[in-house]
């Protein structure tokens, strides 16, 4: 298949409408969406179904996928505030007041990313670089390389891509097959060689990889990553979508004390 930018944006929305139980149509509405969650064993592999309140939008309108008891709460948030307020303080204090009796609150918050296919293109290293297949990083599942590859995960792992100084490996790229036609890419560098282009050369050349493989790749940051945001941008990524999600007090609690 040859992917350009329109089948690439068709195919994510064709995935988000699995993962909220929507149509892909509805990411493009002027009006918001409000759809009941149910399991669905197509969703990406990471997503905890069925969400309790799950927050998606391209820019244009929100589309959330919900439990039944919370669907008129969700539904009067995100037709009160603009769709871009609704994922950020001070409107998101409101939506965590309104949860607050059912005991969630707001927890996970990101923007993705989508290949742009006039822009990616392998980018140059600085140092060797190696395309790793699944025997060749078994061994790496380690706290440095924790974005790269998912040790709860590892059968997802399909294809990695290293950089090395001699023969430390100092930078890598992994690609977790999180569902049917999309691949996540996670990287890791080592601290004392980042800010050299390593990460952005890494996380290029596994794009490039992945779609040799006829797969979709994408990419997941904070807002507040700045330095993963640039090396999405500087990759060959531009922002394609975000996503908001709220777990149980006693999830985010865990999360702050794990």
């Amino acid at each position: 298949m040859n992917l350009t930018n329109q089948i690439i944006g068709q195919i994510a929305r064709e995935q988000l409408a699995i993962d909220l139980g929507c149509s892909a149509e509805d990411f493009l509405l002027n009006e918001n969406k409000v759809v009941i969650s149910a399991e669905n064993d197509k969703a990406r592999r990471y997503l905890q179904l069925p969400f309790s309140v799950q927050l998606v939008s391209y820019g244009r309108n929100i589309v959330a996928s919900v439990a039944p008891h919370l669907q008129d709460i969700v539904c009067e948030y995100i037709n009160r505030f603009p769709a871009e307020h609704c994922f950020e303080t001070p409107n998101l204090h409101f939506l965590d007041d309104a949860l607050a009796p059912f005991h969630l609150r707001s927890c996970f918050m990101a923007e993705y990313f989508l290949p742009d296919m006039h822009r990616l293109i392998p980018l140059g290293c600085p140092l060797p670089v190696r395309t790793l297949n699944r025997d060749a990083f078994a061994a790496l599942y380690l706290p440095a390389w924790q974005n790269a590859l998912c040790a709860k995960r590892p059968h997802l792992d399909m294809i990695a891509v290293g950089a090395y100084d001699g023969d430390k490996l100092i930078g890598l790229a992994g690609a977790s097959a999180d569902c049917e036609n999309m691949w996540q890419i996670g990287i890791d560098v080592l601290p004392e060689y980042r800010q050299q282009g390593i990460a952005a050369a890494l996380t290029s050349r596994l794009a490039c990889e992945i779609i040799a493989r006829g797969k979709v790749p994408f990419y997941c940051a904070a807002w507040s990553n700045i330095a993963s945001v640039r090396c999405a941008i500087r990759s060959g990524f531009r922002p394609a979508w975000v996503e908001l999600t709220a777990k149980s007090n006693e999830f985010v609690h865990q999360m702050n004390h794990s």
